[in-house]
């Protein structure tokens, strides 16, 4: 299972963001059932930014939504956000 989330950082914030997802990147691809994660940044805008991570599948993505380590994570950037996330989960197709 795939996870896209869009977030559309205030300026201010960006290079702590960046910051903060190369810090914790890793953290979050060893949590149990996640195959990887990585960071975009749309080239048009930089401001908007979109992880995109693989799950084995949609319980282990909301283990980790449900953690302690998650609410941490989420009460430092989202008060940083210019607009309300948006995020979709998707089966890939081979």
């Amino acid at each position: 299972m795939i996870r896209i989330v869009k977030l559309h950082i205030e300026p201010d914030f960006i290079t702590e963001f960046e910051e903060v997802f190369g810090n914790i990147q890793q953290k979050i691809s060893k949590f149990e059932g996640c195959k990887s994660v990585i960071l975009n940044k749309d080239i048009h805008n930089n401001e908007i930014f979109f992880t995109i991570s693989e799950w084995e599948n949609e319980k282990y993505l909301e283990l980790y939504r449900n953690s302690v380590f998650f609410e941490q994570i989420w009460s430092t950037i989202k008060p940083h956000f210019k607009n309300k996330a948006e995020a979709w989960s998707l089966n890939q197709i081979k």
